[in-house]
């Protein structure tokens, strides 16, 4: 592996005006200062990403920009690359500073419609987008194939906390035979992973979006239910118990109609509800998959003993604040389409 100075020179940096920056579940983070203030951050993209995923990074922001859409902006490396392998065949990148706070629950009704009014603002930004993505994550919201992977580690022997993950595992797949099915709508341009952290904000207003790697083609099914998923249990996904907060969903919509309301069809605001269950279930099964493979996810080694038993936390959260979307299904469906 390149050390850490080289890659830094890449961009003309020293080590010692790095400092890390903790959080992140996927991208190793690092913040650059310059004469004391931060400038700009610097990441080694998790494996999962390509370099490419720069390429598209580049050309959405621009085009958020010219729409007047705070967003951070790619730092070329001084060869001009718009991204540094290293050794290990990792991508590097460099993105310009942007000031505020992030959050990991939603802290009040206000946070939530100010960040559903930067989502729906984003998404009339990126209306008129024509870009062809040069990178994309292989299946990405393939609901039944994480079931698919689940239910083959689950024909698997297993013992101890595997045994747990088999428990976990198997209340997920039941579960899931009973989720609603999501409507036909058009795939839009997405940022892709709306979870709470991933919004930037200023004095209560949120203002900027984070963690651009997942751009790409989806639907509002997806897009907002994962949003929904975050958001409205302010409990977190490490928590031993979750709850399914309707006044936060309501607020975070009626801040997307607010900006967006003439681009969603009636059928896209019923995929809301029905794609905020199913995310759920297909996180919950992401986790129960981990907790076989212990490989994906980053883990918190202060609160748990292993990553398996991070994930294994993980899952059961899900499942439960997916049962909880499910037996609030109707007063939800009442809020994405109250007026239309």
């Amino acid at each position: 592996m390149s050390s850490l100075a080289e890659v830094a020179a890449r961009w003309g940096w020293r080590e010692a005006d790095l400092a890390p920056l903790a959080g992140g579940l996927i991208n190793t983070t690092y913040v650059v200062g310059a004469a004391g203030a931060p400038v700009a951050v610097l990441q080694r993209l998790h494996p999962v990403f390509a370099g490419e995923v720069n390429l598209d990074l580049d050309a959405v922001t621009a085009h958020l920009a010219s729409k007047g859409v705070p967003t951070p902006r790619l730092i070329r490396a001084r060869d001009g690359r718009a991204w540094v392998d290293d050794a290990d065949g990792r991508a590097w990148r460099a993105l310009t500073f942007v000031a505020g706070d992030t959050v990991h629950a939603v802290p009040s009704l206000a946070h939530a419609e100010s960040g559903g009014a930067l989502v729906g603002r984003f998404h009339r930004a990126v209306a008129d987008l024509a870009h062809d993505y040069a990178f994309a994550r292989a299946g990405v919201h393939d609901t039944a194939a994480h079931l698919a992977k689940l239910a083959d580690r689950l024909a698997q022997p297993a013992a101890g906390e595997l045994a747990d993950a088999r428990d976990v595992g198997g209340a997920v797949v039941a579960a899931a035979r009973e989720l609603p099915a999501l409507p036909a709508t058009p795939r839009r341009h997405c940022h892709g992973d709306l979870k709470i952290s991933n919004l930037l904000f200023d004095r209560g207003r949120a203002t900027c979006l984070l963690d651009l790697d997942t751009l790409g083609l989806g639907t509002i099914a997806f897009e907002l239910g994962d949003a929904m998923r975050s958001w409205c249990n302010p409990r977190g996904e490490d928590a031993g118990s979750v709850a399914f907060e309707l006044p936060i969903f309501a607020a975070a919509i009626r801040g997307v109609r607010a900006e967006a309301d003439a681009l969603l069809s009636r059928d896209e605001r019923v995929s809301i509800v029905s794609g905020l269950e199913t995310v759920c279930l297909e996180l919950a099964a992401r986790f129960a998959v981990d907790a076989f493979d212990d490989r994906y996810f980053g883990w918190d080694a202060a609160r748990f003993p292993s990553r398996r038993a991070h994930n294994l936390v993980r899952a059961r959260g899900q499942l439960a604040l997916g049962l909880a979307v499910r037996a609030a299904r109707a007063d939800a469906l009442d809020v994405v389409l109250g007026g239309s």
